[in-house]
């Protein structure tokens, strides 16, 4: 069986930051026992045209029944931040449209968000806006 790629905090900060993004993070259950039991890490990224994304791994996978080789992160959340606020990406793109969240997004999911938010002209946003259709 062919399993995704598990992500870590280190390995989502290295996606972003191969992107040119300005990256936070935080690790949850891992280093803090009092973290909720859900919460695995966070990293945030900010790109130069203002937007940032907010990736989330909210819980690990198990690939074997011992909680201590098998814990991975398989999936993560993405939520897109525009001038602070949650925000969709204009029309023509494959994600972000109609919400601001991207759920159970494996590495090659992430990896296409993440050149998506990257290369975007901030004034697309302006210009859809405008026409109607943001």
């Amino acid at each position: 069986m062919d399993q995704p790629k598990p992500m870590t905090e280190d390995s989502i900060r290295e996606m972003l930051e191969s992107a040119g993004a300005r990256v936070a993070s935080r690790g949850g259950r891992t280093e803090s026992y009092g973290a909720p039991r859900e919460f695995s890490f966070e990293v945030k990224g900010a790109f130069s045209n203002g937007l940032m994304l907010h990736v989330v791994a909210r819980q690990f996978n198990y690939r074997d029944p011992w909680e201590a080789e098998g814990r991975v992160n398989d999936l993560v959340d993405a939520t897109l931040l525009k001038d602070g606020r949650f925000s969709e990406l204009p029309r023509g793109h494959q994600f972000f449209q109609g919400k601001d969240c991207e759920e159970g997004l494996d590495q090659p999911a992430l990896q296409q968000v993440i050149d998506a938010v990257k290369d975007l002209n901030p004034k697309i946003f302006l210009l859809q806006k405008l026409t109607g259709d943001l």
